[in-house]
This record gives C-alpha cells, sequence and structure tokens, in this order.
C-alpha cells in the first residue's frame, strides 16, 4: 500500500509540476515585442514607411530602435539605418512612421530588423529576444 500511495503522490507532485512549467512557458510565450510593417506609400522624400509596435514584455519600454536592412530586387541589402520608435508603454499599440529620402517603395523587397541597439526599460536583450514580426503588406519584414 504504501508503494501505491508513494507512486500517487510522485504523480500528483509531477501534475503540478508539468502544470508550473506549462504557466511558465506560456507567461514567456506572452513576453513579446510584436512590431508589424503595415506599408510603403511613396512621399515627396522617398518611401514613407508605417510600422505597428505593440510592447507585451513585462516592463515598460522608454525608449526603442531598430537597425533595418532594406533588400533590393537582386536580393542585396541596399541600406542599413536605424530607426527610433521612442517610448513603448506596456500592452500599448503605438504606430510609427518613418520618410526614408532617396528610397523608392517599389523596389524594396526585403526588410530585416538586424539588431535592437537601444532598448532602455527590459532587461538588456529582451526587446531582441521576445521580437515578433509580421508584414501587412506583400513585402516581407523579419526579426
Amino acid at each position: 500500500m504504501t508503494g501505491r500511495i508513494a507512486a500517487f503522490t510522485a504523480g500528483v507532485l509531477f501534475s503540478v509540476s508539468g502544470v508550473a512549467q506549462a504557466h511558465a512557458q506560456d507567461a514567456a510565450a506572452a513576453a513579446k515585442l510584436d512590431v508589424e510593417l503595415n506599408a510603403l506609400a511613396p512621399s515627396q522624400k522617398g518611401c514613407m514607411m508605417t510600422f505597428v509596435a505593440e510592447n507585451n514584455l513585462a516592463t515598460p519600454i522608454n525608449k526603442v530602435s531598430f537597425e533595418l536592412a532594406f533588400f533590393n530586387d537582386k536580393n542585396a541589402v541596399d541600406r542599413i539605418t536605424v530607426l527610433d520608435f521612442r517610448d513603448l508603454p506596456q500592452g500599448k499599440k503605438r504606430v510609427r512612421q518613418f520618410d526614408m529620402p532617396a528610397v523608392k517603395c517599389e523596389t524594396v523587397t526585403r526588410i530585416l530588423i538586424n539588431d535592437t541597439p537601444v532598448c532602455d526599460g527590459p532587461a538588456a536583450g529582451e526587446c531582441m529576444k521576445g521580437l515578433v514580426t509580421r508584414s501587412q503588406i506583400s513585402v516581407p519584414f523579419e526579426g
């Protein structure tokens, strides 16, 4: 009978441990920084790029910037630039627009977030670690 109780107790502990681990994984999965490429539109300067960002990390972001690489139709990097997304409050969506001079929207075939040189608020590396990208247009957006 003692063996049955020990086996039952071990099973309960294993189940509770599994539930706690699953909850921790769910919390980690929810801790993300969503950045969406929403639109590219020709402008007088070049190309107006619209992004939608939502901070679902554990802390507010006081200031964040992204180093972006723009690829052309030959799949070559056309330029690399850093865009300042300013602050991103926790759980809030923000729209950020950047007018890229001398860039023709139709020549941009892919955009890659290469790095987050500034990420003030979360622990070191959390902005890049939690980064999730998507595109609402035909141009792929990767992180």
